[in-house]
């Protein structure tokens, strides 16, 4: 029996982790577990840059986003996209201060073995990548370069196997998603494929027949009737021409 395959794509805010974990949901069919820090941003009905110095509010925001990202991966016993996995950590680091407390919880470690048995896509920056959409935590390149090296640095010390993506173009990247997945067996969902119409064909026909009946396009271009005969008076001869 295949293992469950779990999908992984990491690294900072502005990378297009979300357009192509929704790219796989949509293309293999696979249930996706979207941004958990937008609903909890909402559920608290906060804006990150409001509460950058409520320092507290930062706090209890990304200890709540670590704790469900790890729920949310546990209600899937099948296959699943997410586009984060321990990415908050970089956050956390960055604007908190619960960062050790997070770092000493004995379900980091478990957590981070099962993502190991996934398949981590790490997307890196792209100057052209950056918007604002109201929830990202900042979108100036330094923030980006300091949350990329953040995630690269965990990648790295928990030893967790993963593919960069440092290509811009959608069709680069999907060309490296469809090759990495061919690979590990997971083909596209069957009803995203496209099924070829089915191909006229015209049998022969032995016996009488009507003049139009059984014809079939002859070698030289004028038409044969199904036994093979040249068009005319049935004899197989073609008639003289009258003069």
């Amino acid at each position: 029996m295949q293992r469950p395959l779990r999908i992984y794509f990491v690294g900072a805010h502005s990378t297009g982790k979300t357009t192509l974990a929704r790219w796989v949901r949509d293309t293999y069919g696979l249930p996706m577990i979207s941004e958990v820090a937008r609903g909890v941003l909402a559920e608290m009905e906060e804006q990150l840059d409001s509460m950058r110095s409520r320092l507290e509010i930062v706090d209890r925001y990304q200890a709540e986003v670590f704790e469900r990202q790890i729920s949310a991966e546990a209600a899937h016993v099948g296959s699943f996209v997410s586009d984060r996995a321990f990415c908050n950590l970089a956050y956390a680091a960055q604007h908190a201060r619960v960062l050790n407390k997070l770092a000493t919880d004995p379900r980091l470690a478990a957590y981070m073995e099962s993502v190991k048995d996934g398949l981590v896509f790490f997307l890196r920056p792209h100057r052209e990548l950056l918007c604002e959409d109201g929830v990202r935590a900042g979108v100036a390149w330094e923030e980006v370069l300091r949350i990329d090296g953040m995630v690269k640095l965990m990648l790295e010390l928990f030893g967790i196997p993963y593919i960069p993506v440092d290509c811009l173009p959608m069709q680069e990247r999907v060309r490296l998603l469809e090759r990495v997945f061919s690979l590990a067996g997971l083909e596209p969902d069957s009803k995203d494929e496209l099924v070829p119409a089915p191909r006229a064909t015209i049998r022969r026909v032995d016996g009488p027949q009507s003049p139009s009946a059984g014809i079939v396009p002859g070698v030289s271009g004028h038409p044969r009737v199904g036994n093979g005969k040249a068009a005319g008076n049935g004899s197989g001869v073609r008639p003289e021409p009258v003069r």
